[in-house]
């Protein structure tokens, strides 16, 4: 019997209760498994960022992406909204093309669903290949959006290098762990993200650049990443030009590939550069359905959405691998206390900030340590290393608490010998924990501090001993 086309149920005023069990008869009578039947409508309303359909909302759910065929092509879209007569879709696609009459079906897939073989390859936010090196093999379509249950996960507790002195000494991280770089804009958020990403210690690496520029996603991945690194990484792309649903949906299909290695077993390196990005992505399709602003122009469900995405991340169930997860945010007018950056602080293991006046020293990365902070730091450092960067918080704290005083003039060496030690051992510091990104990782950060700090005695110190 020769295959039919797919049958669109569009017929208004028709009982649709009575017609689709009618259209479901027919459909159980095929045997290969092929959709015949998709529930679909028509457009009615259109706006600059979204589109009303009439016809589907009986069968709609919110998140089913649907199909919208128009004089251009295929396009297609994400339901936002449901009312009694109608739904409210947001395209993925920039120029939507849509038109009054153009009919809408609901797809019975939701794109490509993660897979092995992804690793080396670059993704949109739908999972389809933008790398050019050909399609892409879909793996189970059986994925999960949901954090695995609290006393269901494995516990954090082994640590590992990154590479990066100042922070493998001040705010270690631990496999499961997630960690915010928190930085205004030109900081270096990328940069040190970078750093991050080239950890060796990780089986899996994902990387979702979210509203970023198109231009430095090939460096990113060519120069920054490498070849050697790249080979187990698998790049989520959504740019700063397309659409809201596009870098809304990118740290999801994100997280969907990381969750799909974790559970193989794999420790997976999550980097999201930048959630700040993808929470005005969220603001945008919110304030887009009516939604009102309860926070500098924040709707109520960005607040909702985060942990939703931020709490998949972390250590799997018992047998499984886990999800290291770091993220950058951008702090909007280098102000830390943005609802974003508060909220996503209060998220997160552990936060790293970057601060520009350390920048404009020419120290870099120009992470401040008295500012940054792991939550998870005890289960990496060992007792003597605890004991040890305690005493390097204090002697920082104090050399910049006095630098005021010491530019006027008012210090005077020999009063206070805690002073003395800080204002001549924290410039050496400073010199040890400076880190280009293309230096060779640092195996062992306390042991390159402690060499550093040796070159730079003074011999009137060592004949003082």
């Amino acid at each position: 019997m020769p295959s039919a086309p797919p049958v669109e149920a569009v017929a208004p005023g028709v009982n649709r209760d009575t017609s689709l069990l009618a259209l479901e008869r027919v459909q159980s009578r095929f045997r290969n498994g092929r959709t015949l039947l998709r529930n679909g409508g028509r457009i009615d309303e259109v706006s600059p960022s979204h589109y009303r359909v009439r016809g589907i909302s009986g069968s709609a759910r919110l998140g089913d992406v649907v199909e919208h065929r128009s004089s251009a092509g295929l396009r297609s879209g994400e339901i936002v909204r449901i009312g009694p007569n109608d739904v409210l879709i947001a395209p993925y696609e920039r120029n939507q093309d849509a038109g009054i009459g153009d009919p809408v079906v609901i797809q019975t897939t939701q794109g490509s669903a993660p897979h092995p073989s992804w690793k080396g390859r670059v993704v949109d936010a739908l999972g389809r290949p933008v790398d050019g090196a050909g399609p892409l093999v879909s793996g189970k379509t059986e994925l999960h959006n949901n954090a695995p249950s609290a006393l269901s996960r494995q516990r954090v507790a082994q640590g590992f290098s990154t590479g990066v002195r100042v922070i493998d000494i001040f705010t270690p991280i631990c496999f499961g762990q997630r960690l915010g770089i928190f930085a205004g804009s030109g900081v270096g958020k990328s940069t040190l993200l970078a750093m991050l990403a080239g950890a060796k210690a990780f089986d899996t690496v994902v990387v979702a650049l979210i509203g970023e520029r198109g231009r430095e996603v090939r460096e990113f991945l060519e120069d920054t990443i490498g070849p050697e690194s790249f080979a187990k990484t698998v790049a989520v792309v959504a740019t700063s030009d397309e659409s809201a649903m596009m870098r809304k949906r990118a740290p999801d299909m994100a997280m969907r590939v990381a969750e799909h290695f974790r559970e193989r077993g794999d420790r997976v390196l999550l980097v999201l550069d930048s959630i700040t990005r993808f929470a005005h992505a969220l603001r945008e399709v919110a304030i887009g359905i009516g939604e009102p602003p309860v926070a500098r122009g924040y709707p109520a469900s960005v607040f909702t959405d985060l942990p939703k995405l931020l709490e998949r991340a972390g250590p799997g169930v018992m047998g499984s691998g886990s999800i290291t997860a770091i993220l950058s945010v951008l702090v909007d007018g280098d102000d830390h206390n943005d609802p974003i950056a508060d909220s996503v602080r209060g998220i997160l293991d552990g936060h790293v900030v970057l601060s520009r006046g350390i920048a404009e020293q020419g120290r870099y990365p120009p992470v401040d340590p008295l500012a940054s902070i792991s939550r998870l730091a005890p289960k990496a450092w060992t007792r003597d290393q605890q004991v040890l960067v305690t005493r390097l918080r204090s002697m920082i704290s104090r050399f910049e608490d006095t630098r005021d005083i010491r530019l006027l003039g008012a210090y005077q060496p020999g009063a206070d010998p805690e002073l003395d030690l800080a204002v001549r051992q924290v410039p050496f510091i400073y010199e040890a924990l400076t880190q280009s990104p293309h230096e060779n990782p640092s195996l062992d950060p306390f042991t390159d501090l402690a060499r550093h700090l040796k070159s730079k005695e003074r011999p009137s110190d060592e004949t003082a001993e």
